[in-house]
């Protein structure tokens, strides 16, 4: 078995983005010349996630407002007794988690139809990053 491993790197211009990373992570599956096997996505921070959904405006858009409703911003997080406002970004990370595993077959993501991988930022304007790990048969 082999493994290949890269990392991306994100400074985003908002607090919260919603970034389609799925041309990147297929560029390093084609570098890597795994041909059969998986690419495991994982979001290196606590507060910021990777999912698999479909890349259509309004969706993000819905995505966005669903998790706002769900952990939004409140100043009286037990959290912000650190000094820290960024409570509500560590419950938007649990919500959408930090991984996804993609199949790869015939050395190409395999998704279902409309699939695309993202990267979701709830606490940024800071260097991150996220590690995409090839694994699987030449």
């Amino acid at each position: 078995m082999k493994f290949a491993t890269e990392y991306l790197w994100f400074c985003t211009e908002r607090q919260r983005e919603y970034i389609n990373i799925t041309d990147e992570v297929e560029e390093i599956v084609r570098k890597s010349g795994i041909k059969e096997g998986m690419v495991l996505v994982s979001a290196m921070h606590i507060t910021a996630g990777v999912y698999v959904n479909d890349a259509e405006s309004g969706l993000i858009a819905d995505i966005d407002k669903w998790l706002e409703e769900l952990a939004p911003f409140d100043i009286n997080y037990n959290h912000h007794r650190t000094g820290e406002t960024n409570g509500d970004s560590h419950l938007k990370s649990l919500l959408i988690g930090h991984e996804v595993i993609v199949p790869v077959t015939n050395g190409r993501l395999d998704f279902g139809t409309w699939q695309q991988i993202y990267y979701a930022e709830f606490d940024g304007q800071r260097k991150k990053r996220v590690i995409v790990k090839v694994m699987g048969e030449g």
